[in-house]
Parts: C-alpha cells; sequence; structure tokens
C-alpha cells in the first residue's frame, strides 16, 4: 500500500472555491466513509480546514483512487467535477509524505508559520481514529508529521515568520486599544482571537457561542463576558469590532443587523459575514480572500532563515522516515530467512541425533552451538548488507534477490517464526 494525498488549498483555489468544497461535521465524517468505503482505499483521513481541503489514503491503485477520491469531492461539495479538477493537487508516495510535513510545519499555510494546522491535523487524525478509518500506515505517519511539526514550532523561529490569521487580520483594523469587540464562536480560532485582543488593549469583550457554558470560560480567560448566541443582533450594535468563526455553514451576520461602522473580520468557512455588508456605511469586513490579496501572511522578512531552517528540517525528517520505511519493508524478508535457516538447523541435529544416538548431552549442546554459530555468521552479512541496502533508492531489489535466491515466502506463517534479528 502506498500513500496519496490529493486536495485543494488557498495555493491552487480561490477562497470562494474552498468555501463549497470545505465540510465540517457529520459531513465530514461522511465524506471520510465514503472515501474509505472505496474498493481501491485501505486507510482514510480528511483535514479541512478555512484553508484547505486534504485527503490522506492508502491505495494499491494509483490512478482509480485518484478519479475516485475527486469524484467524492464533487460529490459532496455538489461542485463539478470538471470544475474541480484544475484545482486540485495530487501528491503520491514520497511526495505525499513531504506534503505533510511541510503542512503540518506552517510551511504551506496562508499566514507562513502559523501553528493552529498542528492541532487541525491533530483533530482530523482523532476523527479518522474514532471512525476507524485508519491503521497501522496513516497512523504512524501522522504521529510523526505531528512531531515533526512540534520540532518545527519548538527548535526554529517559524512561529513568527508570518502572523497568525487573527494577527493577519486584525494588523488591517489599525489601533485596537479601548475599543469594543465581539467574539463570535469558543473555538480554537475563537480563543486565539479573544487572547490576540486582549493583548492589543482590548478591555471591553464580549463572547457569543452556542453552548454558553463554553463560551463563559472563554470570557472568563480573556476578563469579558458572555452572552447567550441569541443576543449576537443586539450586541453588534454597540461593538466596535467582531470576530466570527463558527461552523454554522451560512451567513449569521446580514446587512440588516448593521446598524453602525464596524470592523468585521470573517475567519470562518463557508463565510458567517454576508458579503453584503461591504455596502453599509463605515463597515470594513476582512475575510479570508481580503487576508489572501494583502499578502500580508506570506511576507517572509526577517523569518527568511526560519523557513529555510525548516524546509531543512523536513528534508532531513523526510529521508529518515523514508529510510526507517525501507528498513521495515525488508523485514519479512530477513525473518524468513533467518527462519529458514532456523528450520534446516533444527533438521539436521534430529537426523545427526537419529545416526549418534549414544552422544551424551554436552556433546549435543556442543554441536547444536557450532552449528548454529556457523549458520548466524554466514546470514549476518548478507542480513545487515539488505537492511542497508533497502534504505538507497531501489533498495527493496535486493530483498527480491533473497526471496528468489532462498525461495522465500514471507507471507506463510510457518516462514516467519519467532528469531533473533
Amino acid at each position: 500500500m502506498s500513500v496519496l494525498a490529493i486536495g485543494l488549498s488557498h495555493r491552487t483555489a480561490p477562497v470562494a472555491l474552498l468555501e463549497r468544497v470545505s465540510v465540517a461535521g457529520d459531513a465530514l465524517a461522511k465524506l471520510l466513509h465514503d472515501v474509505h468505503d472505496d474498493p481501491c482505499v485501505a486507510e482514510a483521513m480528511v483535514v479541512s480546514t478555512c484553508n484547505r481541503v486534504e485527503v490522506y489514503v492508502t491505495v494499491d491503485r494509483f490512478h482509480a483512487a485518484v478519479t475516485a477520491i475527486s469524484r467524492l469531492l464533487g460529490v459532496h461539495s455538489g461542485v463539478p467535477v470538471e470544475e474541480l479538477t484544475p484545482h486540485l493537487y495530487v501528491h503520491y508516495e514520497e511526495r505525499a509524505v513531504e506534503h505533510l510535513f511541510s503542512v503540518v510545519c506552517g510551511l504551506d499555510s496562508m499566514v507562513v508559520g502559523e501553528g493552529q494546522i498542528l492541532g487541525q491535523v491533530r483533530q482530523a487524525l482523532r476523527l479518522a481514529q474514532r471512525q476507524g478509518t485508519v491503521g497501522a500506515t496513516l497512523n504512524d505517519l501522522v504521529q510523526q508529521a505531528l512531531r515533526v511539526g512540534k520540532r518545527a514550532h519548538h527548535e526554529t523561529g517559524i512561529d513568527k515568520a508570518g502572523p497568525s490569521l487573527v494577527s493577519a487580520g486584525l494588523a488591517l483594523a489599525g489601533d485596537l486599544a479601548g475599543r469594543r469587540a465581539l467574539v463570535i464562536g469558543a473555538g480554537s480560532m475563537s480563543s486565539l482571537a479573544a487572547a490576540t485582543l486582549r493583548r492589543a488593549g482590548v478591555t471591553d469583550i464580549v463572547v457569543a457561542n452556542r453552548t454558553y457554558d463554553r463560551g463563559a470560560r472563554l470570557a472568563e480567560s480573556v476578563g469579558g463576558r458572555a452572552v447567550e448566541f441569541s443576543a449576537v443582533a443586539d450586541e453588534l450594535a454597540g461593538a466596535d469590532i467582531v470576530i466570527t468563526c463558527t461552523g454554522a455553514g451560512r451567513h449569521l451576520i446580514t446587512p440588516e443587523m448593521i446598524t453602525r461602522g464596524a470592523f468585521l473580520l470573517d475567519l470562518a468557512l463557508p463565510h458567517d459575514v454576508d458579503p453584503e455588508v461591504r455596502s453599509v456605511p463605515g463597515v470594513t469586513l476582512v475575510d479570508l480572500e481580503t487576508i489572501q490579496e494583502s499578502g500580508i501572511g506570506s511576507r517572509e522578512g526577517d523569518g527568511t532563515r526560519a523557513v529555510e531552517s525548516v524546509r531543512a528540517l523536513v528534508a532531513g525528517e523526510l529521508r529518515a522516515y523514508l529510510d526507517a520505511e525501507r528498513a521495515a519493508k525488508v523485514t519479512p524478508t530477513v525473518v524468513a530467512l533467518r527462519s529458514k535457516a532456523a528450520g534446516v538447523v533444527e533438521s539436521e541435529l534430529g537426523r545427526l541425533l537419529m545416526r549418534v544416538p549414544d552422544l551424551d548431552e554436552k556433546a549435543r549442546d556442543e554441536v547444536a552451538m557450532t552449528v548454529q554459530r556457523v549458520v548466524d555468521k554466514l546470514l549476518h552479512e548478507p542480513t545487515v548488507r539488505v537492511k542497508q541496502l533497502a534504505t538507497c533508492p531501489g533498495g527493496d531489489h535486493y530483498a527480491e534477490a533473497l526471496r528468489e535466491l532462498f525461495n522465500l515466502d514471507p507471507t506463510i506463517p510457518e516462514a516467519v517464526r519467532e528469531v533473533e534479528l
């Protein structure tokens, strides 16, 4: 089975298209299961965020899998495949692993170095684990990717290479101190927004969330106050800054609800704010398209060295991962070879004892140890070398040669008895 990644992001598609393709909640679980149920797919995970939708799978047929997953993305989004296809990217085997590592490190984000993608990929893995759509291959790969992402954020200055989406959006709002803010939602993005507002000097922060208790906890953490979600319309009347990021999937704020000039930051996908609010005098609406067009999140500036450091880290981690994968693939062949040798030793010692039944126990043990040492010494060099060579491109041919020369079939249970490697 090989790893395949198919998706679209802010780099390949306009935000309007991403908004149509983005999935969450029950729709995300349904897409995950539909992908996993395809005959070409063994394991599946879906990452769906505000600026990317990616499907990671293990497959045994590349072209059939690409066709099937592209079709399912079209079916679930309602976007015709022919419209979707030009914006899709496909990464296979080594490139799929490299892409995932780059994503979790923030190298592929709209805002370079943003750390929220780590949590989003972790959530995607947990969902796939709960739904039973991942196995050893994807689970191990994603766990390793998350470790790579943590290294990147802990060991380099990638976090400073670009501001977060929240900071990037609020950078367009001007001075925040002394202004009144309304935060709609209490998820990770809203929590970051509330904390960012507090650090910027905003002391009057109101939080509205569908689950009041969760909103109250967020409000308490920033010294603000919580209101019921039904009070959003009333709170808009007194807000200077509105930040919204929910999974509502529809417009929560319409032009009719805006009665005064305000700065609105919509980080949701699909959008929480009707774009028509821009027609209201005094209103500034910043959404993902605005941030994308401003380029504020992609300016490397002093973060250039950090970005290069992370790219080098990803390259090193990729080599280590691929070496381990190649070595693991040859292990069954090595085990089968040693198992076969152990069987030969056992058989020949049995024959010897039949021919020399009067051999005392000490002599038997000495003969057995001598024969075993001879076999171990003969096999040591080729088994060590085949593991080393397996880490090189095309290294699987050496394992194939061993299987052919010694007539090994690692898939037969008898061929992989417990033996020392």
